[in-house]
């Protein structure tokens, strides 16, 4: 079964948090971005060396994933009209273009994506 992951979901998979098994995952092209902006943050708290850091990053690029286009404009009506951030509406017009559903640990993302008629995977 295909499912879109955000970098939320991903993240955790690399840092050995939460296992997302038995999915085929679909992800929209800047989620390698994403993760490597959201490890910096977490490397800036104090919460990771630079060497988890890069080691965290290096697990999560060996999960496969396909990577895949979503219509920039499409998102920025959508993160207007939810007042989400723009990479949040990435992650859920790759689900509406693509007819999928959605894995986040994001509780706000899942929220919109429901109001959306999106089904979220818990």
């Amino acid at each position: 079964m295909e499912i879109v992951s955000d970098a939320s979901a991903f993240l955790a998979v690399a840092l050995n948090e939460k296992k997302t098994s038995g999915f085929s995952i679909v992800s929209p092209e800047v989620l390698p971005y994403e993760i490597g902006n959201a490890l910096i943050t977490v490397r800036r708290k104090g919460r990771l060396s630079d060497r988890e850091v890069l080691r965290a990053f290096d697990s999560s690029q060996k999960i496969a994933v396909r990577l895949v286009p979503v219509r920039v404009h499409d998102a920025m009506k959508m993160a207007i009209r939810f007042n989400i951030y723009a990479y949040d509406a990435y992650y859920l017009q790759c689900c509406t273009e693509n007819r999928l559903s959605l894995i986040s640990l994001d509780d706000r993302m899942c929220d919109v994506a429901t109001s959306l008629g999106i089904k979220v995977v818990e």
